[in-house]
This record gives C-alpha cells, structure tokens and sequence, in this order.
C-alpha cells in the first residue's frame, strides 16, 4: 500500500465533512460534462473517492455503465454509489480494455500521481476513439501562503504541475484538441491550525515529505509567517488554483474491446 491510498484510508470515515471544494470542483465538471453532444454509454471515474463525482453522473446519465476506480480502498468502502463497478487500483495500471470508455472524468485527484505523463497514457489506452475526457488538478499557486511561510529549507507542500506542462503531457499522450483552464478559491481560517487540521482531514500530503523532519520551532516560526497574510477581517487566507481540463481521443479501436457491458480485465 503506498503513501497516497495510506493517507486517504486513514481519513476515509470523515471525509465527506471536510471535503467542500472537493465537492464544489465536482459540481463544476458535471456541468462542463453536459458540452458533449453525445450521451456517454461507458463511464470510467478515475480517483473517485467516496463517490461524489460517480453519483453525480449517474442521475445526469442513467442509462450508462460507470466505473469508479480509487486507489484507496476504505474511500471505496464509504462510497454511496448506485454502480456494482467499484474497483480498487492505481491510475497507472486501470484494469480496464483498451478503447472502452467512452467518458473518462478525474476530480483533483492528478496531483497525487508521481507520473502523470504515464496516468494520461492510461487514459487514452482505454478511451474510445472520439472518447473524451475532463479533469481537474491542483495548480502551482495552490497553498502558497503555507508553502511561503516555510522557511526551513524542507518542501512541505508539493510542487504541483502548471497548466502548460500538463496539456504538454495531454498532448505526449496521444490526446487531442486539450482545452484548459483555471480558477482560483481563497478558503479562510481563524488560525493556522485550523487550516492544517482540514488538511489532514482530507488526506492530503506531500509526496516527497518525510516525516520526522520538522523541528517545534520551525513549526512556531511558519505559524509567525503565515501572520502576514492575515486579511482586513482577521482571517488567514488559503489559496487553492484549480486546473480544469478536457480533450479528446485519437486512438484506433484495439482488439481487446468488448461489447458486453463488463469492461474489466481479468
């Protein structure tokens, strides 16, 4: 088990108290998911959670088969889901046939992945051809108060990947016609620690981090800096940049497809 599907499982049973923007960016992509002219038959949610996003398609398509992969088997565990398709693996490795998807959705669930140049290849291996998908992602401004108010040399909060060089790797991956976009969320808090207690609350972590590493008083010293953001209203601000994307499919129909309404590997 490795360190994202750790830190979900721990956070599974409340996350749905803690994850409000998660569910706000859900809300925006099953909006964007209604531009497509065609009605999806075989939906694949990829890093579903407890089944937010998955629920959402299934009352806005009712007659599709959705697949809802999560590579955290306790989120898994809480999901609400009206599907049987629940399966538990990593983005890199989908366990399911070439071109078999007809819509493919992700909600900020990229910026976990290690490699994502190797997810999206996933993606488009088990798109149809003309399959679409639409995705959000962390950007780089994201946590920039609490990555600024660090100053012990130690990265703790992730790196996460530009807007370019992700339609860079959309492009690397075969995909086509990448529209991208981005929009930015100020959550606030009376306190530092209340900030850190949500994060926690949801999961997240750095991928790089290794705890043990900081010290109490580079600890008191970044609550001391994160002062300087406090707003005209007493409030510490935490910016969260979010990433919108979508393109298409170009791959041809693979051997491997099936027809009969089960699309997973054996």
């Amino acid at each position: 088990m490795n360190k994202t599907s750790q830190a979900f499982d721990r956070v599974a049973p409340i996350y749905d108290q803690w994850a409000n923007l998660q569910k706000t960016v859900a809300e925006e992509i099953l909006e964007r998911v209604q531009w497509l002219k065609t009605i999806p038959q075989y939906i694949l949610d990829v890093g579903t959670g407890t089944g937010n996003l998955t629920k959402g398609l299934s009352q806005l398509y009712k007659n599709a088969d959705i697949y809802a992969v999560d590579i955290a088997p306790k989120m898994l565990q809480q999901a609400s889901i009206p599907t049987q398709h629940l399966i538990c693996a990593d983005a890199v490795q989908l366990p399911i046939v070439d071109a078999s998807i007809d819509l493919l959705v992700s909600n900020l669930m990229l910026q976990w992945c290690e490699d994502i140049p190797t997810v999206f290849a996933e993606f488009a291996r088990v798109l149809k051809p003309e399959g679409t998908i639409f995705f959000s992602t962390f950007g780089p401004d994201t946590l920039r108060e609490l990555r600024n108010s660090w100053n012990d040399g130690i990265a703790h909060v992730n790196n996460f990947a530009d807007m370019h060089n992700i339609g860079d790797a959309l492009l690397q991956a075969g995909l086509s016609d990448p529209v991208m976009d981005v929009d930015w969320f100020k959550l606030t808090y009376k306190k530092t620690k209340h900030l850190l207690l949500d994060l926690k609350n949801i999961g997240s972590h750095n991928k790089q981090y290794r705890s043990g590493l900081t010290g109490k008083h580079n600890f008191q010293n970044m609550l001391a800096n994160y002062e300087q953001y406090r707003d005209k209203d007493g409030l510490l601000p935490a910016t969260y940049e979010v990433i919108y994307g979508h393109a298409m499919s170009r791959q041809l129909p693979s051997n491997t497809y099936s027809s009969s309404g089960w699309l997973i590997n054996e």
